[in-house]
């Protein structure tokens, strides 16, 4: 870690940025900028609301009281940008081998965050208790690198 410099008041020490494994543009851009200049990252939104916790099926209706079910009730189009085509297909790809490997697509979701050298830390939000101790849960599975660079060539 370099020594921060005097005089300039605050130092900046990290960033918060959207990143999952369904949002992973940032990779090309802001990553490996922050990894050059000592910043961790802190990734939010690392289950693309909800599209990584296996609740949302392709041409299935979102459950009422989720993040999407919300959205489309609402006529928010903001949210859907999840649920595309392309993302389900992803989903897909990573349920397996989440199961393959005895874990939920949640805990390959902030696990694999985790396994990128520059995150600090993931902000994973939930709106009931069960979730919250799914997210706790999913910390505990630490991916090699191997793993993570698999997962990665997933998507």
């Amino acid at each position: 870690m370099r020594s921060p410099p005097t005089g300039l008041g605050a130092v900046h020490t990290g960033t918060q940025i959207e990143w999952s494994l369904l949002s992973r543009d940032v990779e090309e851009s802001i990553v490996p900028a922050a990894t050059a200049t000592g910043l961790g990252v802190v990734p939010f939104f690392p289950l693309a609301s909800g599209m990584l916790t296996g609740k949302y099926r392709k041409d299935e209706p979102y459950p009422e009281d989720s993040r999407l079910g919300f959205a489309k009730k609402a006529g928010a189009a903001g949210l859907a940008r999840f649920a595309t085509d392309e993302n389900f297909a992803k989903v897909e790809a990573y349920t397996a081998f989440a199961t393959e490997n005895g874990h939920t697509v949640t805990e390959l979701a902030i696990g694999w965050l985790l396994a990128q050298p520059s995150v600090t830390s993931v902000i994973a939000g939930a709106t009931k208790p069960e979730q919250v101790a799914a997210n706790v849960a999913a910390a505990s599975w630490a991916l090699s690198a191997a793993e993570a660079d698999t997962v990665a060539a997933l998507g």
